[in-house]
């Protein structure tokens, strides 16, 4: 399998990601990254899959099942914490913008069908987590316990500032079990800066994946199993991913356990500082 897919390798006519199932060479999750002109309208249709419409730079509405939601977006995954929309399975989605709009659309194949719901951006939780250089902010708008109106569908945004570490320690979700579940994970990558880059790693104790990458603005990452992390955003350009994750397990959960080899990391946490730039956004912007 083909873990990472360079800016490009994904594009899908007009649009920079097209990833479903299929070409990931998986079962549950997928990411579409759409880019709508300005005054242009776009029609979606869900089939088996749930999904998050989530602005990426720009604005737009979102039509379903005679819902019309208006998404105030953002200028960038940078400036601040964005509205989102969720869309279910077997929907025709509608998307129209005025200016123009980047915009992600994490999804996951589903059973159930639920109805459209609109998340507002001040109620979505924005964490610092980590200390030292490993500090980042971690933003949970479609995560178990915040939002619960998703049938397998997990995603969340991670900003990391440049220089640090994130994704850290390295952990995994690749079976059942007390500390983790089963879940396909989907980075996808926008780093801050002209020529801006990062580094990520994913590997398996078996030794049959270990994959050490330069990851660049708009690349996409998949880790189908085994340990994950970190990602490190090179000084001088911050980097931000998001996160999707769907598996076979009966409810949503986002579980996981570290590599025993650097759990112990998490214990010097409690002797030194977060890094005072986290958080980097909240719902009213750049901090």
């Amino acid at each position: 399998m083909n873990l990472h897919r360079p800016l490009g390798t994904l594009i899908d006519g007009v649009d920079p990601v097209l990833l479903t199932p299929q070409n990931a060479g998986w079962t549950y999750t997928g990411l579409r990254v759409l880019r709508l002109a300005p005054g242009e309208r776009r029609v979606i249709d869900t089939g088996e899959f749930e999904a998050f419409v989530l602005p990426l730079s720009g604005a737009c509405e979102v039509a379903a099942d005679d819902q019309l939601f208006t998404l105030t977006g953002r200028d960038s995954v940078f400036s601040r914490v964005t509205d989102f929309a969720y869309v279910p399975r077997d929907a025709t989605v509608e998307l129209s913008t005025v200016d123009g709009i980047d915009v992600a659309l994490p999804m996951a194949r589903c059973t159930r069908r639920l109805t459209p719901r609109y998340g507002p951006a001040e109620g979505v939780p924005v964490e610092v987590r980590g200390a030292g250089n490993a500090t980042r902010q971690v933003t949970s708008f479609g995560v178990p316990g915040v939002w619960e109106h998703a049938d397998k569908l997990n995603a969340c945004e991670l900003i990391t500032p440049d220089g640090n570490w994130s994704s850290y320690p390295p952990h995994k979700h690749d079976e059942a079990s007390e500390c983790e579940v089963v879940n396909e994970e989907i980075y996808y990558f926008r780093i801050a800066g002209r020529d801006g880059f990062g580094f990520h790693r994913t590997y398996t104790a078996d030794g049959e994946i270990d994959v050490d990458v330069a990851v660049r603005d708009g690349d996409v990452f998949l880790v189908p199993r085994g340990y994950h992390g970190p990602c490190v955003a090179a000084p001088g350009y911050p980097m931000y991913y998001l996160n999707v994750l769907a598996g076979p397990a009966k409810e949503r959960s986002m579980a996981f356990c570290d590599d025993p080899s650097h759990t112990w990391v998490r214990d010097t946490w409690a002797t030194q500082e977060p890094d005072p730039r986290c958080p980097v956004t909240t719902a009213e912007g750049v901090r």
